[in-house]
């Protein structure tokens, strides 16, 4: 495991000329960066740039180079303007490729709703010799090549993305992490779960429903790298489930 005298670093680019006009507020920045800090990462920097090649591809070469991770959102959809696979191609220097996993998953994913055309298959694109994240929201995954990691601009699609490269990428700390699950609905909770998380800013908290047996249920994951503040963190999400008046099972269910 990796020294925590060793302080990790990461960028973040936001891509798209709707965040810079102002129609679409950004909401990765925040999400991506307390991912991180949980991951025991440092995001270091954040730059946001238009839909072109050229600024993608110039900020991809400048921020990959001085950090260890660079994340990327948006631009990797069905549209002709989605073109920030082939910008990040021109900055490795490869050519874009279909990657045969990522055209099989759409082609599942897409089997009972018109199947693949022209636009869809557009998401099977990476640069070559990428790997993919996967994306258990809509099908489409996102995109790892080197220490370049390509995830969509929708911020829930980028959560399970995230969700995905949790406890994967190499860095300062090693994760931790608690569970504690009920019969428990998650949106009747949801509340709860954000102002516990809020007030833990080291921890994390992921949440997983599920249906048994004709009911609903959710287990909630907490993960950190310090002892302390998960712990701390599981007692504040118990106690709070508590006095909602749910039944909780410590290690989840």
């Amino acid at each position: 495991m990796a020294s925590t005298d060793r302080i990790y670093t990461a960028a973040l680019i936001v891509i798209g000329d709707e965040i810079l006009s102002g129609r679409t507020h950004d909401k990765n920045i925040a999400q991506v960066a307390s991912w991180l800090q949980v991951q025991g990462i440092r995001l270091a920097e954040v730059r946001v740039v238009a839909d072109t090649m050229d600024a993608i591809a110039e900020a991809v070469n400048t921020l990959r180079a001085r950090n260890d991770y660079l994340f990327t959102t948006g631009g990797i959809g069905p549209t002709h303007d989605d073109i920030s696979v082939d910008a990040v191609a021109r900055a490795l220097g490869v050519e874009v490729v279909i990657h045969p996993e990522a055209r099989a998953t759409l082609e599942r994913y897409y089997a009972d709703k018109g199947g693949l055309n022209e636009g869809r298959l557009r998401m099977a694109r990476v640069p070559q010799g990428a790997d993919l994240i996967p994306n258990e929201r809509s099908g489409a995954p996102g995109i790892r090549v080197g220490n370049v990691f390509m995830m969509a601009g929708v911020p829930h699609i980028t959560a399970g993305m995230l969700d995905a490269l949790t406890g994967t990428l190499e860095g300062g700390a090693p994760l931790i992490s608690e569970t504690v699950g009920g019969w428990i609905p998650e949106s009747e909770v949801a509340v709860l779960l954000r102002e516990v998380e809020k007030a833990h800013e080291n921890c994390q908290i992921g949440s997983y429903p599920f249906f048994r047996e004709g009911r609903v249920g959710a287990n909630f994951v907490i993960r950190s790298t310090d002892a302390d503040d998960l712990a701390s963190c599981m007692d504040t999400l118990c106690e709070g489930l508590g006095e909602l008046g749910y039944d909780f099972t410590p290690g989840g269910i």
